[in-house]
């Protein structure tokens, strides 16, 4: 840190940068605590009792890093599933959304992880997930645009089921 310091033109002994390097090594412990999460265990089950009809978190608010400049990204995360006969606890879609975030990503990464990680544990009868994203590496420098950035992930039901997206994207709004 203090070399990354002195490389952008400040002085790493300057009262103020003093203890810049510890602050920045607990921030990437929060900012990258993914890679120590198994989805597997953040998605605990139980049986759906014959729910059948979409289960959709949404506005689930996530910060993560581009892999390609360790620069801020954020947005918010919408996330459908329709059971089979299993459901998960509610809190569990966001702590999902946050195990794939808390990494070196990419938007499109994301998204499908977070995806993948609900229809190979809860085995549902469909998955959505919308993703927003505000990218720094884009709006803070080169191109300097706030530009939205919007990916999906269908998988089960929703792939072959336009009223079914058309659903899921209505209710996200």
């Amino acid at each position: 840190m203090q070399t990354l310091i002195r490389y952008i033109g400040d002085d790493p002994e300057r009262e103020g940068l003093l203890e810049t390097p510890e602050r920045v090594l607990k921030a990437y412990g929060d900012l990258y605590g993914g890679y120590g999460v198994e989805p597997a265990n953040v998605l605990k089950t139980f049986s759906a009792e014959g729910y059948d009809d979409m289960i959709l978190v949404k506005d689930i608010e996530y910060y993560s890093a581009c892999e390609h400049h360790m620069a801020l990204f954020y947005g918010r995360a919408h996330v459908a599933y329709i059971p089979g006969e299993k459901i998960t606890g509610l809190s569990k879609l966001p702590r999902i959304v946050e195990t794939y975030a808390r990494r070196l990503q990419n938007q499109e990464r994301i998204t499908t992880q977070i995806a993948d990680a609900i229809a190979e544990n809860l085995s549902p009868k469909g998955v959505a997930v919308m993703l927003t994203g505000v990218h720094t590496c884009m709006c803070a420098r080169g191109v300097k645009s706030r530009a939205e950035t919007v990916t999906f992930a269908y998988r089960g039901e929703f792939r072959g089921d336009d009223d079914l997206v058309e659903r899921f994207e209505g209710l996200v709004g």
